[in-house]
């Protein structure tokens, strides 16, 4: 049994943010992640950040991931990869895992598979940043093989070099589905067309730019129907929907194709939480169930903090500034204030209420706002 201050589980932006964060204020940290390498759906992002100069805009993601570890690592924080956490208790906060035994990441070295041992940690707090995982779309064929989320083709593409097809059908016109879209074509790809079953696209102006240049066509008020093929995807069928989302009769178009991406939004990656019996709540705004948590991300369960898409899926920005909060919250609770934290965490509000303000994200604030008003009313006070 390993003792530490603070455990986080999950090395995406929000995990990293809240370790630097707890280790700057002297906690003796630890991060936990299941993936070979530290960093989240960072390392996958090949693309320049939009956004504020303070929240890294005109940085590829991936540097953003390298940037973090190396900070993380020189505040002195102890960063496991291959590392799945499978259980908490939450009456001890004791954290337990799978790891390998090279598992320990040294400043940008991945470990190297070795023999399987268990690993259990008692924590005096734990930070959750699971992340979101992407949403399922039931249709005729979607269970062949060439049928995959839209985050899948693009850790084979960015991560391991791996094209997932040749012709390639992109079901959702979000800044996801975009994105991907046109990685998909500097790996080499054909985007056969991206459609949206809304009447209008939801991603940003830009990213759309760049595929309709390359002559992609992009169909709104469209659907998938089915897919189809002998033992892979070989075509697809779409179809027009009207506003109240019937097929529109007729309008059935048939594709070949023998890849279909689905990026039809994300969910919180809440089962770690459920497991170690938070409270959740349904939030459509926030992508789905929930842990309730108050305003210093801390949840139902005493001595448990979330941070990040597990705490309402947004942006990379905002999980970058959860994971600030979160990892000052937890430090302080623990007796490890430090001058200026105060400031801080009014600064960090002030930086989220911005990236939650006008037209297309002042859903999401309002959403938040309920969800931790709940939260102040069910969960532990200090």
């Amino acid at each position: 049994m390993r003792e530490v201050d603070l455990a986080v589980v999950g090395a995406g932006p929000a995990g990293l943010t809240a370790a630097i964060e707890g280790a700057k204020r002297g906690c003796r940290t630890v991060v936990l992640d299941m993936n070979p390498r530290p960093g989240g759906q960072l390392i996958k992002q090949i693309h320049r950040f939009f956004g504020s100069r303070e929240h890294r805009a005109g940085t590829r993601g991936i540097e953003i991931a390298d940037s973090l570890f190396h900070e993380a690592a020189s505040a002195g924080v102890e960063v496991m990869v291959e590392a799945e956490v499978y259980a908490i208790h939450d009456s001890t906060l004791e954290v337990v895992a799978q790891t390998n035994e090279d598992s320990l990441v040294l400043l940008s070295e991945e470990a190297t598979t070795s023999r399987s041992r268990p690993l259990s940690i008692a924590a005096r707090r734990i930070i959750l940043a699971t992340g979101g995982a992407e949403n399922a779309l039931n249709f005729a064929g979607w269970t062949l093989p060439g049928v995959m989320g839209a985050g899948a083709a693009q850790t084979m593409i960015n991560l391991w070099r791996v094209l997932p097809g040749k012709k390639i059908l992109m079901v959702g016109a979000g800044n996801v589905g975009l994105i991907i879209s046109y990685q998909l074509i500097q790996a080499g790809g054909e985007m056969v067309a991206v459609i949206e079953a809304t009447s209008r696209i939801g991603g940003y102006g830009v990213h759309a730019a760049k595929i309709s240049r390359a002559g992609v066509p992009i169909l709104t008020s469209h659907t998938i129907i089915s897919a189809s093929g002998e033992s892979r995807v070989e075509r697809a069928v779409i179809a027009k929907v009207d506003a109240s989302w019937r097929i529109v009769s007729g309008s059935e178009q048939e594709l070949e194709v023998d890849t279909i991406c689905i990026a039809v939004g994300l969910h919180p990656n809440a089962r770690l939480a459920s497991l170690a019996e938070c409270e959740l709540c349904y939030s459509p705004s926030l992508g789905g169930w929930v842990p309730i948590h108050n305003s210093r991300m801390e949840t139902t369960i005493s001595g448990i903090y979330i941070a990040g898409d597990l705490s309402g899926v947004e942006e990379a920005s905002t999980a970058l500034e959860e994971g600030r909060l979160a990892g000052i919250c937890a430090a302080a609770s623990l007796g490890k204030e430090r001058a200026g934290d105060y400031d801080d965490i009014k600064a960090i509000e002030g930086r989220l209420l911005g990236l939650r303000s006008g037209p297309f994200c002042q859903h999401r604030q309002d959403a938040k706002q309920e969800l931790i008003g709940i939260g102040e009313a069910q969960c532990p006070k200090q």
